[in-house]
């Protein structure tokens, strides 16, 4: 009898612990659907920085995380961008684009494998090659980025990240000089920086291609030469090279340059510079600067915000093109010192209605009580052309309190204030059409009924005595940055 009752015990505690291992089973198999559940993961980008020079793949690991107690379920797990995608996943051995009800027990993990195949001699590629795994878990969508580089290029790729400030990588360190030449483009994902003392140059004929959100930034006391040609400029814009990205604006940030010691000038010399959000924005930032920004032949034109923005600095340009702008073409703020001959602004921005002004010019900054601080300002623009869609296309608003000039001479304007103050105005030529060749497609050469033939003075185009393509104004000045050549709209067509 005793045997009896020790076997019944046994059998007892064994199918106790049958139970408890078949309603822990059953525990473990139970999915989680609560809807505040979510993945983490190893990374949230992941970055193939493999730079190809012919066809190759590279693989890379990411790692998802399920830190809740209990299994989860995600119900889709795709590429972004399904089947053309330039990468392919691998999950427990199964290569795809898509897969779906993958678990995950509690506290686990699983990796996920992404290859990109990428031949880099394939001039339809861009030079960014984006796209996402997509995850899908209790109704929460999440992502991880996909980074690799489509052609062969030398790649500026942000590597510091400081709070109230872009993500950069110093490319001019102090005491340093750093020279970009034409042999490749440079392709910036996002900010690429000279530190203070340091120097960038950038020679003839380099292109400088930005990804969104993208800019190149020369701190306090550092220093930007672009030595572009007339046969070789230099080319800032977006790295979207598909024709429909040809002209479209705000595909970047800006060229962002600071103050700096005397002697040691900012100077941008045949250059382009389109589709951004600020062409140039010069700046003195933690005191008034002593150096120059000197603008010879360039071209700043689509951006969605400012063509060329400045707060109390010292600007000089020549042959300066600033044209199609969201904003204003030319916002020169805070005071300074700004010397302009031979400039053609023409905002005749075709994606939205504009209420700014293309020039505007004041004279104060805000305090923290947003009251107004007068600093001087000392404004000239000689044989020039400011001209737009919008009735007033020249404002200025100054207060008392500091030296104030603004002297435009031999200029056509597009104003409805008088012009007859002879303290700001000589020789201005009010509302007359200076007549583009064409600017709706960002043709600023002047036409042979222009307004403008003949109209600068020779004394100030000897300052200048070239045009933006190397047009003589020897016999005849012309306004704006282009002298009109005979026979030259017999090359639009």
């Amino acid at each position: 009898m005793g045997k009896l009752k020790k076997i019944s015990f046994h059998l007892v505690m064994l199918s106790l612990l049958m139970a408890m291992a078949l309603f822990s089973c059953r525990k473990d198999l139970t999915v989680d659907d609560d809807p505040s559940v979510k993945l983490e993961f190893s990374n949230d980008s992941v970055i193939f920085d493999t730079v190809f020079t012919s066809l190759g793949s590279v693989t890379k690991t990411l790692m998802v995380y399920n830190n809740s107690k209990n299994r989860v379920k995600i119900s889709n797990l795709k590429l972004g961008g399904g089947g053309n995608s330039f990468y392919r996943l691998n999950i427990d051995g199964q290569p795809g684009d898509a897969f779906s009800d993958i678990e995950i027990n509690g506290g686990d993990s699983i990796y996920i494998f992404t290859r990109v195949t990428i031949d880099p001699n394939n001039l339809s590629n861009p030079f960014v090659v984006e796209d996402s795994i997509m995850f899908l878990t209790n109704g929460n969508e999440q992502k991880v980025k996909l980074v690799a580089w489509g052609q062969n290029a030398n790649y500026i790729l942000a590597d510091t990240y400081t709070p109230g400030f872009p993500p950069y990588k110093i490319v001019a360190d102090s005491l340093e000089t750093t020279v970009w030449t034409s042999g490749k483009p440079y392709v910036i994902y996002g900010y690429a920086v000279i530190n203070s003392y340091g120097e960038l140059r950038i020679e003839e004929g380099t292109h400088v291609y930005f990804h969104k959100d993208g800019g190149l930034w020369a701190y306090v006391d550092g220093m930007l030469k672009v030595n572009g040609t007339l046969e070789n400029p230099v080319y800032f814009g977006s790295d979207r090279l598909e024709a429909f990205y040809d002209d479209i604006p705000g595909q970047w940030d800006r060229i962002w340059l600071m103050e700096g010691r005397a002697g040691f000038d900012h100077e941008i010399t045949h250059a382009v510079i389109e589709n951004g959000f600020i062409g140039i924005q010069a700046e003195s930032f933690q005191r008034p600067t002593e150096n120059r920004l000197l603008l010879n032949n360039v071209t700043v034109q689509n951006m969605t915000g400012i063509g060329l923005f400045a707060r109390l600095f010292y600007i000089e340009g020549k042959n300066t093109v600033l044209a199609n702008c969201g904003g204003y073409s030319m916002a020169l703020t805070s005071g300074g010192v700004y010397d302009f001959k031979h400039a053609t602004i023409a905002n005749y921005w075709p994606y939205s209605v504009r209420n700014t002004p293309a020039v505007y010019l004041n004279n104060f900054v805000l305090d923290t009580n947003e009251q107004e601080i007068p600093v001087p300002i000392d404004f000239k623009m000689g044989n020039s052309i400011i001209y737009g869609y919008n009735q007033n296309e020249f404002v200025t608003e100054m207060v008392a309190g500091a030296d104030t000039l603004y002297y435009l001479d031999h200029c056509i304007m597009r104003i409805q204030t008088s012009t007859a103050n002879a303290t700001n105005f000589n020789q201005v030529l009010r509302n007359e059409d200076p007549l583009f060749l064409d600017f709706r497609e960002n043709e600023y050469r002047i036409d042979t009924l222009s307004p403008a033939i003949g109209f600068g003075d020779a004394t100030i185009a000897a300052e200048a005595p070239f045009d933006l393509l190397n047009n003589s104004r020897a016999e005849r000045a012309d306004a704006g940055a282009y002298q009109f050549m005979p026979g030259q709209s017999e090359e639009l067509k």
